[in-house]
């Protein structure tokens, strides 16, 4: 299957779509990030009380996962939407059902008041904010793309990622204007604030969304009446394989991010016993990091070239967790930000330019499907399950830093070789008219 290649938009709907795309997902992913701060420091106590700290941190965490899981459901179903119908329509739904399961969220009773049915209620909640993710990721991505001139198509991509450490800024300056207050206040009604301040970026985000134009390249199939009737389906026929380098492609960028801003923050807190009110800043701090290096990353590799960019960061994020560990454990402000903003960097790196790097890999009208379906299993493995086993390595290895280091290391690995082979075949393809090479 070979991408279709873009015709030039005209006028500003490719700055204002791409804008459209870094707002919206900002808001997402603010919705996400506070679920899962809440999930390190709060849930736990409050939905999954019990004596032994490790089995209440387990479970807050487990309830994470399950929205991890939700989310190649939400790609599958958005994504034939999108293919079908159009990737506007699917984006409004999506932001809608995210803001309304968040805002819901603020509201729930807790174990103490509601018994069983508290826990049950909000792993609900985060199914539904699962399945919102997993079809949103796609639609920005592709909105900011296809209305892309191909010369700007990775740079303009990338705004779509800028939408996860924007959304990661909000959430910590959320909690972090509630860390501040008396723990019993906190626990009783100031963790719900950051939840119900959603209600006010949803509509904002709606009446944005609903302002910039269908893709280009989308209604070019539509008016073909080149629409996919089963666009999974053709997927998975033509090409599963891409679709699962793709997969490996993405596993550090999504690790990475959940390694940091959830499992870092309970580790830090809980076995390093660092202040909650530091890490938070700290990794504020980090985010505005992460901010520019993505908007950077996603400039020099349209220029560099995005294959050799991509390795480049992957090989380096392998070698990120052993200084971050050692930086970290000192205790030291500076140095905690230095150690994970140098992993950050080298995260985010890969994560900013793999949109525009995928969205070249398949055709239009699968495409959004295609994206959805590699992105969302791939947050579902190495998303969902990354804090679980962090914090199962660290309760094995109590005080030891270097499993931990290891475990990062490896999730780099898969996807520097995943880049690589994607690369070569992606050349294959490529060069099939030559008889030169030929995928498999």
């Amino acid at each position: 299957m070979n991408p279709t290649q873009p015709e030039r938009p005209a006028g500003r709907q490719p700055a204002r779509a791409a804008a459209a795309a870094f707002v919206g997902t900002t808001i997402e992913w603010y919705d996400f990030y506070i679920y899962a701060t809440a999930s390190a420091l709060i849930f736990g106590k409050l939905f999954f009380p019990s004596n032994e700290p490790f089995i209440s941190t387990l479970a807050s965490f487990g309830t994470f996962a399950v929205g991890f899981f939700a989310r190649p459901f939400g790609g599958l179903v958005f994504g034939h939407l999108g293919d079908r119908f159009g990737r506007k329509k699917a984006l409004v739904a999506t932001l809608a059902i995210m803001g309304v399961s968040t805002v819901c969220i603020g509201f729930l009773p807790t174990y103490a008041s509601a018994g069983a049915l508290a826990p049950v209620m909000l792993v609900l909640l985060r199914i539904a904010q699962g399945i919102a993710i997993g079809g949103e990721w796609g639609g920005a991505v592709l909105m900011a793309s296809e209305h892309a001139p191909r010369e700007r198509r990775t740079f303009l991509a990338s705004f779509a990622q800028l939408g996860s450490p924007a959304g990661l800024i909000l959430s910590l300056v959320a909690f972090r204007a509630v860390a501040g207050m008396d723990k019993d206040a906190l626990f009783d009604w100031g963790w719900r604030l950051p939840f119900l301040a959603s209600a006010v970026l949803l509509i904002v985000g709606v009446l944005i969304r609903m302002g910039v134009r269908e893709s280009p390249e989308f209604e070019q199939v539509r008016a073909e009446r080149r629409t996919a009737a089963l666009p999974v389906a053709e997927v998975v026929r033509d090409a599963w394989r891409t679709v699962l380098l793709c997969l490996g492609a993405n596993v550090i960028g999504v690790a990475g991010a959940w390694f940091v801003n959830a499992f870092m923050l309970n580790y830090t807190t809980q076995t390093l016993g660092i202040d909650r009110a530091l890490m938070l800043d700290c990794l504020f701090a980090v985010a505005f990091l992460q901010l520019a290096t993505q908007f950077a990353s996603g400039w020099f590799a349209q220029r560099l070239g995005v294959e050799r960019f991509l390795k480049a960061a992957a090989a380096l994020a392998m070698l990120s967790p052993y200084p971050m560990f050692v930086l970290v454990s000192s205790g030291r402000p500076i140095a905690i930000v230095a150690g994970i903003g140098f992993a950050v960097m080298c995260m985010s790196s890969s994560y900013a330019v793999m949109a525009g790097f995928m969205a070249n890999a398949f055709p239009v009208r699968v495409r959004y499907s295609a994206i959805s379906l590699s992105y969302q299993l791939c947050a579902a493995l190495a998303g969902g399950l990354t804090p679980l086993v962090g914090t199962v390595l660290a309760h094995r290895y109590p005080g030891q830093w270097w499993p931990l280091a290891a475990f990062y290391s490896v999730l780099a690995l898969i996807t520097l070789v995943c880049i690589a082979w994607l690369a070569r075949k992606r050349a294959g393809v490529a060069q099939s008219s030559t008889g030169v090479l030929v995928e498999p």
